[in-house]
């Protein structure tokens, strides 16, 4: 069972965009109540039809991102390696440590006998360390392999180490000897483990795997509750700070606010309402995509009364305005001013910015669901991060407006 994606966020090659494999394993950790461990990520690579490296990557990234202290990042980064390797690498530096303590128990068991006790607990613990991390491997294959690479390893770590503290080295039947042992305990631990992981309260692979499955299903159906179809309108003025230099404090700050007035004003009337404002920029949203496109062009229209009878800078306002439709999920239901981040308004925002002054760039998807379609709006195109829009509007009067307007007056 795959998810439906929860916005238009899958490439071409039908992977899981990385803001919904985040969301899925964000909603998984917090219902576990910890961390994401391989059944988990193997069960989102399955939700989402990415593969499992994908989701690794796209988690680590996320990990190594947030405000962690080292050893955190460094226990993170160990996790978003393959199970198989990360048993292997557990093994080789378990072996590791076992070679190194047994190296320093033989060397000075004799002028500090007291530390010996401690040297070979660790030396003890070191290699059931080594053979715990090859034996829980996932099949048995893996297990005899991580056992192998661990002996192997601490074999040739021993040949290099005990002669410099003037110990005998091992020969070469002893070292495949040590491999030998390595992959033959693991595989009686990987045994042995398999057969009482029951009685130990941990669960089969395949059965964490189901329901976990099954949790994301559950988490799917609960983010679609708040999932809705909303079309943007990215609005910005040209040249505003220029304009706000000519002018004074007080004029400037009359005129924003009609502006802004203007904008809510708009919005309301084609069943809209204003969404975010962040100094000149208004991003205004709709459920429907005709009263997006219809507000779009009443706002570019209406200006010239704006211009007219609220405007004391001196200088024409003109604008940019960019529309786009999309699914995005409102964490409050029904409440579209909650959503803060979704890649419909960032879409909305780089048309805006491609369109020309005075003019409206409506994207595709939007503009086949408006009324008359894309050839009712106009015949020129362009394109802002991959999406295409089409222009509405003349060039020539916001250009008129400009030619027309003279100095500013003098400050009050």
């Amino acid at each position: 069972m795959k998810l439906k994606s929860l916005e238009s966020s899958r490439d071409d090659s039908g992977l899981a965009g990385a803001e919904q494999v985040l969301r899925l394993a964000d909603r998984l950790r917090e219902s576990n109540g910890g961390e994401l461990d391989d059944s988990a990520i193997l069960a989102v690579a399955e939700a989402t039809g990415a593969p499992i490296d994908y989701v690794r990557l796209v988690i680590t990234t996320q990990s190594t991102s947030q405000n962690l202290t080292p050893f955190e990042k460094i226990r993170k980064s160990f996790l978003g390696f393959d199970p198989g390797i990360r048993n292997i690498l557990g093994a080789s530096v378990f072996a590791s440590g076992y070679v190194l303590f047994s190296t320093l128990n033989a060397v000075i068991r004799q002028s500090y006998y007291n530390w010996t006790g401690l040297l070979s607990i660790l030396t003890f613990l070191s290699a059931f360390g080594a053979v715990a991390m090859a034996g829980t491997s996932r099949d048995k294959k893996s297990a005899l392999l991580a056992g192998l690479v661990g002996g192997a390893g601490a074999a040739i770590m021993g040949s290099f180490l005990r002669p410099l503290f003037g110990q005998p080295g091992d020969s070469a039947p002893i070292m495949i000897l040590m491999a030998v042992l390595g992959a033959v305990l693991a595989f009686v631990f990987h045994v042995i483990y398999s057969g009482i992981r029951h009685k130990l309260g941990l669960k089969d692979p395949i059965s964490e795997r189901q329901e976990l499955l099954q949790q994301l299903v559950q988490i799917q159906d609960k983010l679609k509750e708040n999932e809705q179809p909303v079309t943007f309108v990215s609005v910005d003025i040209v040249g505003s700070t220029k304009m706000k230099q000519l002018a004074d404090r007080l004029s400037v700050e009359f005129t924003l606010n009609e502006y802004h007035k203007y904008a809510e004003t708009i919005a309301r009337k084609h069943f809209g309402r204003v969404h975010s404002t962040a100094g000149d920029g208004i991003t205004m949203a709709f459920d429907s995509p005709q009263s997006a496109v219809s507000a779009a062009k009443n706002f570019q229209a209406g200006l010239i009364e704006l211009n007219t009878f609220r405007n004391k800078i001196g200088a024409p306002i003109r604008v940019r305005i960019g529309v786009h439709t999309g699914t995005v999920i409102a964490p409050d239901a029904g409440d579209i001013r909650s959503v803060n981040f979704a890649s419909v308004i960032d879409i909305a925002a780089h048309l805006q910015k491609e369109c020309p002054p005075g003019m409206v760039a409506v994207s595709e998807n939007t503009a086949l669901m408006s009324q008359g379609g894309p050839s009712a709006l106009g015949q020129t195109w362009i394109e802002a991060s991959g999406t295409r829009a089409v222009l509405w509007g003349s060039r020539a009067m916001s250009e008129g407006e400009k030619q027309k307007s003279g100095p500013p007056p003098p400050p009050i």
